[in-house]
């Protein structure tokens, strides 16, 4: 699903309203009555007390449509305030004021205490806030963030900014936002303001809407099938390719054990765990289906194999060592073969980082924040985050997975946010198994970029299928494994649905 900006969602509504001859008062009372019907379904009682707060520009006018759809519906506990200093009003705000006005309907200053069951829906500001807020709308938010109440911001929690850092905003439980997701919704610094959302589709033309290239993109069920590759009904062990793990060290065998677990369960035909001696017991009696390499007695010390995998994952419990370190760097300076780099090997990176250009390209860097901090320096905040990652995917031909609660792909200008995923892989591992997964998924012939895609996609979801039977949590690394396959035989029913 295309991410767009807000000047794009802006042309887009002006495209729709030329190319449908329609006005753009019957396009806001389009996005209203979707908002509508989502809240009705999900408030059926029609004594839920609502407060709405409205602007008096098209976010308000939205909230007011709502309110007018709301009490034809026959919804009997309805307070309505028009908060001042939100900019001058709007055509179609106005024209939606007088609307309520003609059928009587009285505007308030809010101000009763909690009632139960109430529902805040949030219409002060959308998209094209570009200022500072006044006193009373900063008065408004602070009594929606304190009232006990579920709150529904339209579009975008008032007060969030579309195109910089937002220090203060509407704590919204859910966001109603029209056609596509907005970037700031994904930011780490912004989910104290969005605990979900839901795309509501206005019909935008199109032509548009397929034919306009954005930047950002957000990978749900739908969009994930565009780099699923299904298993070939000939396929044999040759044809799903052979993957390699280099890492381990005394102590953190265990991180190799779950990476070359995920890169054979992710569907390649062969893995091949590359450790010291000190793990060849360990991973030969718990993992049976991999084949095993040894090099050094407790830390790698030189990485050589006489065969050619199609792809290596690089760093699960590899340690620092340094002879580990020298020969990671005579490693690179040969190695020409699709690579998957993370933990330490990421970490010694960071400490050479002259050998970024040793990578082969599209090399794929699964770093946490402190990791991505380690190799590209730290930022302001989410949008500098962002410019940063960019950049260094660019000028070091890497794909940059910047894992976090909403992981981002970054490629050649491109980012790609992840959809799956909880708060269970929040564990120890969970990273190695996000490793063998993208590493699997290139060794079956997956493009660099689809594999870190798809992976994190599929990591994700396996996730959110276990924790529903294991909670957050109790939810481990291995337990990826165990849900791999219902996240697939998903996706597949998902492919044979559409």
């Amino acid at each position: 699903m295309k991410i767009f900006s807000a000047p794009q969602i802006k042309q887009a509504d002006q495209t729709t309203i030329l190319s449908q001859n329609i006005t753009s008062t019957e396009l806001m009372e389009r996005a209203a009555g979707k908002a509508f019907e989502w809240i009705r379904t999900r408030f059926p009682d029609k004594a839920t007390p609502f407060y709405i707060y409205c602007g008096q520009g098209n976010n308000g006018g939205d909230g007011l449509a709502i309110a007018r759809l709301l009490l034809h519906e026959g919804y009997n506990s309805i307070k309505i305030e028009i908060v001042e200093n939100t900019g001058s009003p709007t055509k179609d705000f106005s024209i939606n004021k007088q609307r309520m006005e003609l059928a009587g309907i009285s505007f308030e200053k809010i101000n009763g205490n909690n009632v139960g069951g109430l529902v805040i829906i949030d219409a002060l500001f959308g998209i094209g806030l570009n200022r500072e807020l006044s006193d009373e709308v900063r008065q408004a938010i602070r009594t929606i963030n304190t009232k006990e109440a579920t709150v529904i911001s339209i579009d975008v929690p008032s007060g969030m900014f579309m195109d910089r850092k937002t220090e203060f905003a509407v704590k919204a439980d859910v966001v109603l936002t029209f056609q596509s997701p907005k970037l700031p919704f994904f930011m780490a610094g912004n989910k104290d303001f969005v605990n979900s959302f839901k795309v509501l589709d206005i019909g935008l033309d199109s032509e548009f809407i397929n034919a306009t290239e954005v930047n950002h993109h957000y990978i749900d069920a739908n969009a994930i099938q565009d780099y699923y590759k299904p298993m070939l009904p000939h396929a044999h062990k040759g044809i799903q390719g052979h993957a390699v793990i280099i890492g381990g060290s005394y102590g953190k065998i265990g991180a190799v054990c779950l990476s070359a677990k995920a890169a054979l369960k992710s569907g390649c035909g062969l893995i091949t765990a590359y450790i010291p001696q000190c793990g060849y017991d360990i991973l030969q009696s718990s993992f049976p289906e991999a084949m095993v390499l040894t090099s050094g007695l407790e830390h790698i010390d030189t990485i050589h194999f006489e065969f050619e995998p199609r792809a290596i994952g690089l760093g699960p419990g590899l340690g620092q060592h340094a002879y580990t370190q020298k020969e990671i760097g005579d490693f690179l300076s040969k190695n020409k073969i699709p690579l998957v780099i993370d933990a330490d090997a990421l970490n010694i990176l960071s400490q050479n980082k002259e050998w970024l250009k040793l990578l082969p390209e599209n090399t794929i860097l699964t770093p946490h924040p402190k990791e991505l901090e380690r190799l590209m320096g730290s930022w302001d905040d989410d949008f500098d985050k962002l410019e940063k990652m960019n950049a260094f995917s660019k000028a070091n031909d890497v794909i940059l997975v910047s894992k976090d609660a909403n992981t981002m792909i970054v490629h050649n200008d491109k980012v790609y946010v992840n959809s799956t995923g909880n708060a269970g892989l929040a564990t120890g591992g969970s990273g190695d198994v996000l490793t063998g997964i993208i590493t699997g998924l290139l060794a079956q012939g997956y493009k660099a970029v689809d594999a870190a895609i798809f992976g994190v996609y599929l990591h994700g979801l396996s996730a959110d299928i276990g924790v529903k039977e294991t909670s957050m949590q109790a939810f481990i690394a291995s337990d990826i494994l165990t849900y791999l396959g219902k996240a697939y035989l998903e996706i597949e029913e998902n492919r044979s649905s559409k």
